[in-house]
């Protein structure tokens, strides 16, 4: 098993083909790359593509809506939540400080 170099997730506008907003373990950096665990298969992203931190963040990602989004309801608007969890997307719910997740019923603060 690689080591854990901490975690990382997809910034910006971006299709590097890993889900934005999600965080996942990073395996292996480079000054241009960092290989991050996407369901236990290695997936080479752009170092300039990712934010990455040491601990992986209990906080939901607020991510703004992408050009090529897909399966994202319009009503949603300009910007959607995606668990710290589980990865599940779900809307921004607005005025709150916290909210569940739909799939894993884990309750977060929401990182707006």
């Amino acid at each position: 098993m690689a080591e854990l170099l901490g975690w990382a997730r997809v910034m910006g506008d971006v299709n590097v083909n890993v889900r934005r907003g999600a965080w996942y373990e990073v395996t292996r950096l480079t000054h241009e790359a960092a290989t991050l665990d996407v369901h236990h298969e290695p997936r080479s992203v752009p170092r300039s593509s990712v934010e990455i931190v040491t601990a992986r963040p209990r906080r939901w990602s607020i991510v703004e809506r992408p050009y090529d989004a897909v399966d994202l309801p319009m009503s949603w608007g300009s910007r959607y939540a995606v668990c710290p969890q589980c990865s599940h997307r779900a809307q921004v719910a607005r005025g709150f400080t916290q909210m569940p997740c739909p799939r894993c019923g884990e309750s977060f603060a929401i990182r707006q």
